[in-house]
């Protein structure tokens, strides 16, 4: 089942996308799936990031090939930090390529999607917590990143959280899908979440021993080899098998520098 966030006249709502046309849910889809009678044609509405995360959890260096191309070994645990929620863009929303930056990169991801509010979940319960999956681009200002030692600024900018296109909730063992990065055109990335080191059910167990997680929240899986930069004017698509294609364009920032974020 594919969930997706979309515009209506200016108003977000919550359906089910069945081949070319969504039925609008009554209420969120965390809160339970009740459709409504109302139906309409993909093409005449805007898709949305399908969730709305207090936070957005990322793990470095999870997949064995990513870390080869780094030339380190696989952390002991997984490597853990956030993006903040202003970090959050949609499909087919510009990334905004900051002026502060000299390099600016993709990093194709399955995310994880938080069904319901948990702590401490046991590892043979963690997939009950969670909704379903979606594709991510954990962009990342790549010299900023090397220059500051830590990860903040590199992967906190307005925009650098792409989630999408929706929501699936069965895309096949998530542990087996292949994740490829293709911008304009050209595989840039191109592995499976099978090279991760620490899979879905046990980084969702594992960070909900550290905080509360809440529904939408999501847990970026990680980035395989082939990270590489991107221009304004390049187009950047994250496809995760049994899901879909997370497609953006890249923008440069505004001469008098960037607005505040507009989340819907």
């Amino acid at each position: 089942m594919r969930l997706v966030r979309y515009l209506v006249h200016d108003d977000v709502r919550y359906g089910v996308l069945e081949g070319d046309r969504v039925q609008e849910l009554l209420r969120p889809y965390f809160e339970g799936l009740t459709p409504m009678k109302t139906v309409r044609p993909l093409a005449e509405v805007k898709l949305l990031a399908p969730a709305r995360p207090s936070k957005m959890l990322c793990i470095g260096l999870n997949y064995r090939d990513h870390a080869r191309e780094m030339q380190t070994s696989l952390p002991e645990e997984p490597v853990l930090f956030l993006k903040p929620a202003t970090a959050l863009a949609g499909p087919e929303q510009p990334i905004v390529y900051p002026t502060m930056a000299a390099r600016l990169d993709h990093e194709a991801e399955l995310a994880v999607v938080i069904g319901r509010r948990c702590r401490s979940v046991p590892l043979d319960e963690a997939g009950r917590c969670i909704l379903g999956y979606a594709c991510f681009n954990d962009v990342t200002a790549r010299d900023l990143q090397a220059k500051d030692g830590q990860w903040t600024r590199a992967k906190g900018f307005d925009t650098f959280g792409v989630l999408g296109p929706w929501i699936e909730t069965d895309p096949g063992d998530p542990n087996r899908l292949a994740v490829t990065c293709r911008l304009n055109g050209q595989v840039r990335q191109q592995s499976n979440t099978d090279q991760c080191a620490f899979n879905c059910q046990y980084l969702v167990s594992w960070a909900s021993r550290l905080m509360t997680l809440e529904p939408g929240d999501v847990i970026a899986t990680g980035t395989p080899a082939g990270i590489g930069p991107m221009q304004p004017g390049d187009t950047v698509e994250v496809e995760v098998e049994g899901i879909g294609i997370l497609r953006n364009p890249i923008v440069a920032e505004p001469d008098k520098g960037a607005k505040p974020a507009t989340i819907l």
